[in-house]
């Protein structure tokens, strides 16, 4: 029954382990992964309790088995486990937190039951789960005194204050994460390198129907005002992933493309609007304009002032 190393040996040694070989293979980034996911935490809690519940079984059967040896094999196990070196320190907080009799006093303690020889001990409860009581206790008043009595944050302002990090984190990784966009969430893309690569993508599979000064050919001219499913980077990046009109428009892209490069690729698409191409084909659709772009005057009032000046000119 002789142990080769003790518990408090044992137990830190193969958390430990466990623990490293979980950072070893959860790929967390730069963070560690008992902070990037919570599971991780509750997977090693899991396990450091399942190690302390390992320890205490064998201890456990090994008292047992005491109990059925000779008093000279009793004698014999005692003077070879105290002969055996062990932190004191800790075997004195061990017995300290556990509270129990030793197995030689264990007589001062037994009751009258007896169960087919198996015999019920008055053991105290343990001082680890009384202080632990005694914290719940403590934990309760300071709770009651912040949240009833000083009325500080609510649960539903506490549900604000997690969508709105929840949010910001979401925003944060979308930087990093393109592939991510999709036809709701796309926005224009405006730096150097995005516009480039929409270029270089667009050169490689649109150039055919579109030329490659977006004037046109097989499919509609980019460069006008006109659009046969409207205008504006949702709409052109829902065509590109989508395709155009049914059995006579552009074919989907979105197996062949992923979401960041239909958003460049759009993007790009939008910079011919305003340009002149050497053959311009004639306007397809209808003009689109913008309900969210400002307005710099009530198309009344341009109207008008349109009429007063062709009236002016007659006159």
């Amino acid at each position: 029954m002789r142990t080769m190393s003790p518990w408090w040996i044992r137990i830190p040694f193969i958390f430990f382990l466990i623990f490293g070989l979980v950072e070893y293979y959860v790929d967390s980034g730069d963070k560690p992964a008992f902070i990037e996911y919570p599971m991780v935490q509750l997977f090693l809690l899991m396990v450091l309790l399942i190690l302390i519940a390992i320890e205490l079984i064998v201890k456990s059967v090994e008292n047992v088995l005491f109990q059925t040896l000779p008093e000279e094999a009793k004698e014999r196990y005692l003077n070879a486990k105290s002969a055996s070196w062990e932190w004191a320190w800790g075997k004195r907080m061990y017995k300290k937190l556990l509270g129990s009799k030793p197995i030689e006093e264990e007589g001062e303690i037994i009751l009258d039951h007896n169960y087919d020889g198996i015999k019920e001990l008055d053991n105290k409860l343990p001082p680890w789960w009384v202080y632990l009581f005694y914290a719940t206790i403590l934990f309760g008043v300071v709770y009651l005194a912040r949240f009833h009595v000083f009325n500080d944050y609510d649960q539903a302002r506490e549900y604000e204050m997690e969508v709105a990090a929840a949010q910001a984190a979401i925003e944060e990784y979308r930087k990093t994460a393109k592939d991510l966009v999709d036809v709701n969430t796309v926005t224009l893309l405006t730096d150097a390198s995005d516009i480039n690569a929409g270029r270089l993508i667009f050169e490689t599979n649109c150039v055919v129907c579109h030329m490659a000064d977006g004037g046109g050919g097989i499919g509609p001219n980019l460069t006008d005002e006109y659009w046969i499913q409207g205008g504006g980077i949702k709409n052109v990046f829902r065509t590109i992933s989508e395709g155009g009109r049914d059995g006579k428009g552009m074919i989907a892209w979105k197996q062949t493309l992923k979401p960041a490069e239909m958003a460049q690729v759009a993007s790009y698409v939008l910079s011919f609007q305003g340009t002149t191409p050497a053959n311009p084909k004639a306007p397809e659709g209808e003009i689109w304009i913008d309900e969210n772009a400002p307005q710099d005057q009530n198309p009344q009032e341009e109207s008008a002032s349109d009429s007063t000046t062709v009236a002016l000119n007659e006159q």
